[in-house]
């Protein structure tokens, strides 16, 4: 007899052959067998407490790791819903959970994705799992239960979180840095009177001409103003010739300015810029935002009233 003959099929059970009811049969026979769970994890778990209560409701299991931090685990021995979702998130929250497990026989897979979203924008001491659980036995041998873990924290997806949250928190500095701007500019040019704030990093109006425009921009150590020159969107060259007559005026332009404008063809770019850049402070530094702020206003009615007339009358 060949070693192949050895070998047996794995039978899959219906769950509830082997467990009739969720509370009385399975919540309690892991809660005396919470290390093949634990196992599967790649985590010590010690029970504390099984149905818990929480408020009207109650926890299946409530276990402790080995660093103290506690974790809720939610049984559901049928296909995920809506109902058991609330539940893992509401026992989560009041009990100061660190990990949330939410065992189901059948994942939806929208309930899925939440998990994996919860995992990629909570920090990283929380964690959620999503397993599934099947009944399993080999030819005559008892039943047993196959953990398969479904979804789960990952560190990567984690440092990816933490990264959308820090561009996510950025941006709220850039719109409350040009809500600000805005604000204070109307009280001396309307110029972006009708521009509403947005969380990126620079802000526009139209100079008069289509693709041209007046923009303000905030760096982190830094922020300028300029006429940004994106005319001809297909092969670049008006946007050149825009700048070289612009450029023919250059001194008599910064003379109105009242000082020196950084002047950039971009040969290399499709646009071109001419610019005022300041050095005081940037997004970094919000106590210096209100003196940012008046310089860079004034400096953008100084460039709009040295250019606009100028551009008027370049016909293209």
């Amino acid at each position: 007899m060949g070693d192949e003959d050895k070998i047996s099929r794995l039978e899959i059970i219906p769950i509830r052959e082997v467990f009739k009811n969720e509370s009385i049969h399975f919540t309690r026979w892991l809660e005396e067998h919470i290390d093949i769970l634990a196992e599967r994890l790649d985590m010590q778990l010690a029970l504390v407490q099984r149905e818990k209560l929480v408020g009207d409701f109650s926890v299946d299991l409530f276990c402790e790791r080995q660093d103290g931090s506690t974790v809720i685990i939610e049984n559901q021995l049928e296909k995920t819903n809506h109902d058991h979702l609330g539940k893992v998130l509401t026992y989560m929250v009041n009990l100061d959970a660190s990990v949330a497990i939410w065992i189901a026989t059948e994942l939806r897979p929208e309930h899925e994705r939440v998990i994996n979203w919860l995992n990629e924008s909570t920090p990283l001491d929380i964690s959620f799992y999503l397993v599934k659980v099947e009944a399993v036995r080999i030819g005559q041998s008892p039943y047993a239960p196959l953990f398969t873990v479904m979804a789960g924290p990952d560190r990567q997806i984690k440092e990816i979180g933490e990264s959308k949250k820090e561009r996510s928190e950025q941006h709220e500095k850039y719109l409350h840095f040009l809500k600000d701007l805005l604000e204070r500019s109307k009280a001396k040019t309307q110029l972006f009177a009708n521009i509403e704030p947005r969380p990126d990093s620079w802000i526009s109006t139209g100079a008069g001409k289509s693709g041209v425009s007046f923009v303000y921009a905030i760096q982190l150590k830094g922020a300028y103003v300029e006429l940004y020159i994106d005319f001809d969107r297909e092969t670049g060259e008006k946007n050149k010739i825009i700048f070289d007559k612009l450029h023919l005026e250059k001194a008599n332009i910064e003379n109105d300015f009242g000082g020196n404008l950084d002047w950039e063809r971009l040969d290399d770019k499709r646009a071109s810029v001419i610019r005022k850049r300041f050095s005081i402070g940037g997004i970094a530094t919000p106590q210096l935002w209100p003196k940012l702020h008046d310089e860079m206003i004034d400096a953008m009615i100084r460039i709009e009233k040295a250019i606009r007339p100028r551009l008027s009358r370049i016909n293209i």
